[in-house]
């Protein structure tokens, strides 16, 4: 019988541990989903144009994906050296953010207004890169799940943040700034030595299903609990003893690592080694392979030892032979390579510069941009579609569009993982149909009529959400594991990209020039001189624009831009349909990617 001492170092050192805190800390660490609801008083405090306020969002997104630094120093520093990084940057630049705005200090040049919100907003890089790195390490076999509920909190951490703000009752808009400075500085600080990589067996476990499904019902629960909270508070006075619920929910996914290390059967560490996995193979070891045969997969590496050494020596001899034939066969049809060429295949574990030359990466790249960028362009417009539209609350809309998120990510790993695991079919197929319901929810916005708003939201955050569960997860599977952080924050280049056309050049061009036209019309209405007007629009440099065709023209073009997102992802689809055939198909060659 082991000793208290012993299972409370087998509870600090689980990996669901781990995992809770990560979760724990990605449901308050993305203030960036929260631009929607700022850069209204940022706009008026200000005095910016929409075309001013749309650069500030490039700068934020650009930010909150440039994590080139946060993936290098990962390589370098402990993970809790990566968290402090993050947090010191997010309390810097929206903290000095939240004193320009107030007032207390003189107003910065744009420029600068950008290069604080940058700062501000790349701590998020730091926050995400540490959660799934030690969370894809710790769960290997189950990377879409961990993947999609991570990504998915850090979705919600908006809504969060927002209910939390509304139901403090601050005295203006400006004080959400500096919670959002305060608050996911604080948590880290908390939660930072606590998120590494553990040892251990991190194969599945029959107690793995169970612990998936109680974090799935916590995600559904939280999720349901914010929208009736964000619809009650319309109606009646909402209590901040809620904000207690809110933190029993969070608390709920706890009592998986507690259950698991104080009542389970305990194990040494060294016998937790020695347990038998299923799959003995790792990926980025292929000289695991040339052990037993000259022959490498490009696709898949591992076979079915298990079925191989539960047989006498010669009908394992017999078995590999047959295996070996298998192999050739395979080669011959082009599902598998001879080991021919100098560099990694598919599967196996692949540099950032090797990746750039794959013409499986830049799909992947290029489909994000077109469809997670217009995705994030809705979402850091979401304050003036709602108010164009003639709505006053623009904080619901904020808060809908981040649970729709959460859903969409929670979701998507959830689907894109039963897709792979009982179809061994490609995951980006479950990206496409995301691209295809997007195209649709831009439409809505274009048309503004009555409701779209909400059927808008619903559908934009939704498939928005499920970009992120899904593309990190299969990148992972493509192109190994090794250099995961270098690659995921490659990948998150996509969203600056993707609002700098959208958002930066076209979006706000276009609801400027609506905008000024109704302000011309609206001189000319009141007889106002021609003279007099072209003086008073100069000064006048926050114009707003009212109704659906403010946004019309720009939703139009990113619903096409979707379309050709979706015609991208059906294309890596077809090109990698032999890779997940062989890496999640049940026969008696495996590959584990």
């Amino acid at each position: 019988m082991a000793g208290l001492k012993e299972r409370f170092q087998a509870f600090v050192n689980n990996r669901w541990l781990v995992f809770v805190a990560a979760m724990w800390m990605q449901s308050c660490t993305g203030p960036g989903y929260i631009f929607g609801s700022i850069s209204p008083v940022i706009k008026s405090s200000l005095n910016y144009n929409q075309r001013q306020l749309s650069k500030l969002g490039v700068a934020k997104d650009l930010g909150g994906s440039v994590g080139i630094i946060a993936g290098s120093l990962s390589e370098i520093l402990p993970l809790w050296g990566v968290l402090l990084v993050g947090a010191l940057q997010n309390l810097i630049g929206y903290s000095s953010l939240w004193l320009i705005v107030t007032g207390k200090v003189p107003v910065f040049p744009p420029w600068a207004m950008c290069v604080l919100i940058f700062v501000g907003n790349n701590g998020e890089t730091y926050f995400n890169t540490a959660a799934l790195v030690s969370c894809v390490q710790n769960f290997p076999k189950s990377r879409g799940p961990v993947v999609g509920i991570l990504k998915g909190f850090a979705a919600l951490s908006g809504a969060i943040l927002t209910q939390i703000y509304t139901m403090i009752n601050f005295p203006d808009q400006a004080s959400l700034i500096f919670m959002v400075a305060v608050g996911p500085t604080m948590v880290v600080f908390a939660l930072m030595f606590i998120i590494r990589p553990v040892g251990g067996h991190k194969e599945l476990r029959p107690s793995d299903g169970l612990s998936f499904t109680v974090v799935y019902s916590v995600c559904l629960l939280l999720a349901a609990y914010l929208m009736a909270i964000m619809l009650l508070e319309d109606l009646v006075s909402v209590s901040h003893n809620l904000i207690t619920v809110l933190t029993l929910i969070l608390f709920v996914p706890l009592f998986i690592p507690i259950v698991l290390s104080f009542c389970e059967e305990y194990r040494d560490p060294v016998e937790e080694v020695l347990l038998p996995k299923p799959y003995q193979h790792d990926a980025g070891n292929p000289e695991q392979d040339t052990r037993e045969h000259e022959v490498v997969s490009s696709e898949f590496k591992d076979e079915n030892h298990e079925e191989v050494d539960s047989l006498v020596v010669p009908e394992g001899q017999k078995r590999i032979a047959q295996l070996q034939a298998k192999l050739f066969q395979a080669a011959a049809e082009g599902a598998v390579r001879v080991k021919n060429r100098k560099g990694p295949h598919r599967g196996e574990d692949f540099t950032l510069m090797q990746a750039l030359i794959e013409a499986d990466f830049w799909l992947i790249m290029f489909s994000l941009l077109l469809g997670s960028g217009s995705g994030l362009t809705v979402i850091d417009n979401l304050g003036q579609m709602s108010q164009s539209l003639g709505y006053d609350n623009t904080h619901i809309f904020v808060s809908m569009i981040c649970i729709w998120n959460f859903i969409g990510r929670v979701g998507g790993g959830y689907i894109s993982e039963i897709i792979v695991r009982d179809h061994a079919y490609p995951r980006p197929i479950v990206i496409a149909m995301a691209q295809l319901v997007m195209a649709v929810g831009h439409v809505f916005f274009a048309m503004g009529w009555p409701g779209a708003m909400y059927i808008g939201t619903l559908l934009i955050g939704l498939c928005y959400g499920a970009h992120w569960a899904i593309m990190p997860a299969t990148v992972s599977e493509l192109f190994g594991l090794k250099k995961f952080g270098a690659f995921y924050n490659f990948l998150n280049l996509a969203n600056p990209a993707g609002t700098l056309v959208f958002s930066g050049v076209i979006a706000s061009r276009i609801y400027d020039r609506e905008a000024e036209k109704q302000a011309r019309q609206h001189r000319i209405q009141s007889h106002i001189s021609g003279s007099i007007f072209s003086g008073m629009l100069a000064a006048d440099e926050s114009l707003n624009c009212e109704g659906s065709i403010c946004f019309f023209l720009s939703s139009m073009i990113m619903s096409g831009f979707c379309m050709i997102a979706v015609v991208l992802s059906v294309i890596l689809v077809y090109r990698t349909k032999t890779v997940y055939a062989h890496l999640y198909g049940k026969s008696c060659i495996r590959y584990q990617g």
